[in-house]
């Protein structure tokens, strides 16, 4: 194992790498899961795990997906372009029955290396090839739709008539977090004034520092709701919302519970099933291709639309007219009475 990574087994994965492992450690280790079985799978992340709600969902996956399949699970942690390159390289020389990259961080170098090595199977979460190889699945979302729903919610809530947004970097993949919030939000209160921020920086999905600055400039603007799309740093936009004066939104999972009375709803991206079906799907014989999870499919929604929103510890559970209307509008974009439009092919 590289010195640039850290190798953790399913069995492993214990509640200290979900609250901040660090990645890329001078002495690496390794652990295994205890499956009886000869199936392998191997993740690899483009950042630590750390408080990464959406790796942790990954890796939750691949646990999941592991103990379906009887197959060992090993977690591979990368620090920057470099020590992905060098833990592919270190995967594919395991050959495990599944590599997967996650993101779009790992796009070129996943990609290379499944027309570099037909005989292994990959697995992309997140992102997607333009010419993949017949060896290469993928699995991504469509939060843009998600996105919409909790616009349509600060526009219903906003007392101030100006909402915000802060994103990790300028992109348009990030953008599916910003302009269908900002849309949703306009579809409802056509007066709306909108700002946006970006992260930036040597760690943009990570600094909560910056995070939280950049979440000030937007309150200073006068916006009372704010959109967080800045992966971890996002715990720094909640800090600056509770010392504040506006509510945020989270996204991946739950995060109202990270900030009660901070967050009031979050855009769901369901990131652990996707990996786990998508396992299954390449156990069987059925891999290769993409798929698509929307509203449609379940793979993405709001935790304000879940049965136990009473118990999210999320605002919009004040404001049950609100959720009514947000289930109307999500019942019309699952129907195609609604497009949200995608960023990421728009234009």
């Amino acid at each position: 194992m590289s010195t640039l990574t850290r190798r953790i087994g399913a069995v492993a994965l214990t509640a200290a790498l979900v609250a901040g492992v660090s990645a890329c450690s001078s002495s690496s280790g390794s652990s295994s899961d205890e499956s009886s079985g000869d199936k392998s799978i191997i993740l690899i992340t483009p950042t630590a795990v750390g408080s990464n709600n959406f790796l942790k969902l990954a890796v939750e996956g691949a646990k999941a997906a592991g103990k379906a399949n009887g197959a060992k699970v090993d977690i591979y942690e990368s620090k920057d372009p470099a020590s992905i390159q060098q833990n592919i390289d270190e995967a594919v020389r395991a050959a495990p029955d599944v590599i997967i990259g996650v993101s779009f961080s790992v796009l070129d170098q996943v990609t290379a290396a499944a027309a570099d090595n037909p005989d292994q199977q990959f697995l992309l979460i997140d992102t997607s090839a333009e010419k993949p190889t017949d060896n290469l699945t993928a699995a991504v979302f469509k939060e843009y739709e998600s996105n919409y729903l909790v616009g349509v919610e600060a526009g219903l809530l906003t007392k101030t008539n100006s909402i915000g947004a802060i994103g990790a970097l300028d992109t348009p993949f990030i953008h599916r977090w910003i302009d269908p919030f900002f849309a949703g939000a306009k579809s409802v209160n056509p007066e709306v004034k909108t700002t946006q921020q970006y992260v930036g920086g040597d760690n943009p999905f990570g600094d909560q520092a910056r995070a939280k600055a950049q979440a000030q400039i937007i309150a200073d603007s006068g916006a009372d709701y704010v959109n967080a799309a800045a992966s971890a740093g996002n715990l720094g936009v909640f800090e600056a919302a509770a010392a504040g004066s506006f509510k945020a939104f989270g996204v991946d999972s739950n995060q109202c519970l990270e900030s009660p009375g901070n967050v009031v709803d979050n855009s769901i991206k369901r990131v652990d099933v996707a990996v786990e079906n998508a396992v299954k799907d390449i156990f069987a014989g059925n891999g290769g291709g993409f798929k698509s999870y929307g509203l449609a499919e379940g793979g993405v929604g709001v935790t304000g639309l879940e049965d136990d929103v009473a118990s999210s510890k999320c605002l919009i559970a004040d404001h049950p007219d609100v959720i009514e209307k947000v289930k109307a509008v999500r019942d019309q974009i699952v129907s195609g009475e609604i497009t949200v439009e995608d960023p990421l092919t728009a234009g």
